[in-house]
């Protein structure tokens, strides 16, 4: 496993732990889903936005992936499915904070916990196939 594939991969496992963490700690949860009517527009506002980002950008990878005049890719293909999954947990969290409700948020950090540790080693095969490895 190179050193590219461990940051991903750490990141989702501590994205995974902070979930827990926070799905146990009911009044932290509550701090965070419910800040000033102020701040929840603008991480509302921001959830959406980057969400719209991230779906657009996968599915660009996404249809590079398919081009019949280009090498099909398979790391382009998983990072962009990677990317429409992190758009949804986006959704998944602008919806907890907008609705006051913190079983979104903690469900958005479970799908990009698991995304990215999946992905990650979807990556990792790819990439030993690409190299000529079985």
């Amino acid at each position: 496993m190179t050193r590219a594939s461990v940051i991903p991969f750490t990141a989702g496992l501590v994205i995974l732990v902070a979930a827990i963490v926070l799905g146990w700690d009911a009044a932290l949860l509550e701090r965070i889903v419910q800040p000033p009517a102020i701040v929840r527009a603008a991480l509302v506002g921001g959830s959406i936005t980057l969400g719209l980002a991230l779906l657009g950008r996968s599915l660009v990878q996404i249809d590079e992936s398919r081009r019949p005049d280009a090498d099909r890719d398979l790391a382009t293909m998983v990072r962009g499915i990677r990317l429409a999954f992190l758009a949804l947990a986006a959704f998944a969290a602008a919806s907890g904070w907008a609705l006051g409700h913190p079983l979104p948020l903690v469900i958005a950090l479970i799908i990009a916990g698991i995304d990215i540790v999946e992905t990650s080693f979807l990556l990792l095969v790819a990439a030993t196939r690409r190299d000529g490895r079985p």
